[in-house]
């Protein structure tokens, strides 16, 4: 490392799943050197989740809902200061993600809801926020926005390349990472599709464990008409809005079936991402809240044919891992260094981001 500054930086992130809001601290020299070194997570209420869901899909921002969303990323700072026993002045800065509702790149549109500004004041801290806005507005999809973190880690552990992160959240998206060569795209749903169609019909926020998916039966025709999607014939980059597809595909099946088939439907898109990638990754490593589903994790080992393991198997905290890489990304940010790249998101060149908001 010799004498490059390692900075504490504070990364924050609000999925599309809309579970709530992740913190982390991370230490890093926004290069090579990563040590997580701490982690909350604050739930949305149900009133919450609501608010925030009204808005997806529109262009323009609802102060109310802005106002939950900023609320929330100010308390689940200032309780990861609590848990480290550290002052905002031990921070030198927070990469604030912000809450995605809505995201059309081929329109040069993504929108984020959060107040940066009022989150830097009221912290204390200065904060790097609108990540995907300058992505997009150079003509790239704007996600996904972590494959240099996965590779700072990948390479941290040595792993033998090549090698595939899948991160499940709202949407899926996968990061394979070769000796010296990242491609990075979404892959189709996540977890966000399965919650949306459990909820309508259960009132639960989610599928616990797989355990409605592993109870139901695949609907084969429903599974194929979904994969017909012109989305698997795009060579990547590419990048999805979490709205892509709808409930009303599974609105005739039972909520099992249901889940059972939408659940098929994001492994299956998965096992498409293989067509893109120069090499098959030797393992695939899992994150994101879909790894705790285990019809998810189980059906990836059988289609990919390749080990499938969670990120802990390497010492990662699987939920912590986008709010971690956007504090990588804020430091870098800061320094002026790279955070996307042609091959993860089809930018003109490398590119830097992040708009900083000072205390």
């Amino acid at each position: 490392m010799g004498n490059t500054k390692v900075y504490r930086a504070i990364g924050l992130m609000s999925g599309t799943s809309l579970d709530g809001v992740d913190a982390a601290l991370l230490e890093t020299d926004g290069h090579e050197f990563v040590h997580p070194a701490g982690f909350v997570s604050l739930l949305y209420t149900s009133e919450e989740r609501v608010a925030i869901r009204a808005n997806f899909g529109k262009e323009r921002k609802d102060p109310a809902a802005e106002k939950i969303v900023t609320d929330r990323h100010i308390e689940a700072v200032q309780a990861l200061l609590a848990q480290q026993k550290i002052a905002a002045g031990d921070v030198e800065v927070i990469g604030f993600h912000g809450q995605t509702v809505y995201h059309n790149p081929a329109q040069r549109i993504t929108v984020q809801i959060g107040d940066a500004a009022r989150l830097a004041k009221e912290t204390g801290i200065q904060t790097v926020a609108d990540f995907r806005i300058a992505d997009v507005k150079a003509g790239g999809q704007g996600a996904p926005l972590l494959p240099l973190y996965h590779a700072a880690r990948i390479r941290g552990d040595n792993i033998e390349p090549p090698v595939a992160v899948l991160n499940i959240g709202g949407v899926a998206n996968v990061t394979w990472i070769g000796t010296d060569k990242i491609i990075a795209f979404d892959t189709g749903p996540g977890n966000a599709l399965i919650d949306d169609c459990v909820q309508q019909k259960t009132g639960a926020t989610y599928d616990p464990e797989g355990a409605l998916a592993t109870a139901g039966t695949i609907d084969k025709k429903i599974l194929e008409r979904l994969l017909a999607d012109q989305y698997f014939k795009v060579r990547p980059p590419k990048s999805l809005d979490r709205d892509h597809w709808t409930c009303d595909v599974v609105k005739k099946l039972s909520v099992e079936d249901g889940a059972a088939t939408l659940a098929a439907f994001t492994v299956e898109a998965v096992k498409k991402a293989l067509d893109f990638f120069p090499e098959r990754p030797r393992q695939w490593l899992v994150c994101g809240g879909g790894r705790h589903n285990a019809f998810l994790l189980d059906y990836l080992g059988i289609v990919l044919a390749a080990p499938v393991n969670k990120v802990e198997k390497l010492g990662w905290n699987g939920d912590a891992v986008e709010a971690e890489g956007f504090a990588y990304l804020a430091v870098r940010s800061l320094l002026g260094e790279t955070l996307s790249l042609p091959e993860t998101t089809g930018v003109p060149g490398p590119m830097t981001g992040g708009k900083l908001f000072t205390k």
